[in-house]
């Protein structure tokens, strides 16, 4: 799809991966009343959401500039530096862009947590349990107010939140730490 870009001036490729950026930030984004000369609609949806995809990756996953001119092999040499220099003139802005629709899906932020390992040994029901259990509080600031949280977890379900905690830290950005909505 790459290669649709190389219908345009180099100069025409900054223009429209600064208003691609644009979009991806929140403000106004390119117009395809612009470039319907240029590419048919399919070739324009495909070449705007490679872009904004190669945008997002690139700056959410500190994607090295010999990583992005990999994906940007398909066009010639001037096109590709072209969407680069966008890509580092932009990058903080881009970032700030992903990192408030990150947070709009969550304003909850873990301030401190702690944890109690208990074995239960018996209950109403049951006279030999031998079961441990680990109490887990959280502390979550949502919207300025402090709540605490606490959940008790048997093998299994903390097997689980583990299990899903580092799943959770394999896809995160380095360097950053976000709050999982974890319902339990």
């Amino acid at each position: 799809m790459m290669e649709a870009l190389g219908r345009i001036s180099a100069t025409d490729c900054v223009k429209l991966c600064h208003r691609v950026v644009d979009g991806l930030c929140g403000r106004e984004p390119p117009c395809r009343s612009d470039y319907s000369a240029t590419w048919s609609l399919e070739e324009w949806l495909q070449l705007l959401d490679f872009l904004t995809g190669l945008f997002s990756l690139a700056v959410g996953s500190n994607v090295p500039d010999e990583e992005v001119l990999a994906k940007l092999s398909d066009v010639d040499h001037s096109h590709a530096e072209a969407v680069r220099s966008v890509l580092r003139a932009r990058q903080e802005e881009i970032r700030r862009a992903l990192l408030t629709r990150t947070n709009s899906i969550s304003s909850a932020i873990l301030q401190d947590f702690d944890w109690q390992l208990k074995l239960a040994l018996s209950s109403d029901k049951i006279s030999s349990l031998n079961t441990p259990l680990l109490s887990l509080g959280l502390d979550v600031r949502e919207n300025g107010a402090l709540r605490p949280i606490t959940i008790e977890l048997n093998r299994e379900e903390l097997s689980m939140l583990v299990s899903s905690l580092e799943a959770a830290n394999k896809v995160r950005p380095q360097g950053r730490c976000y709050l999982i909505n974890l319902w339990l």
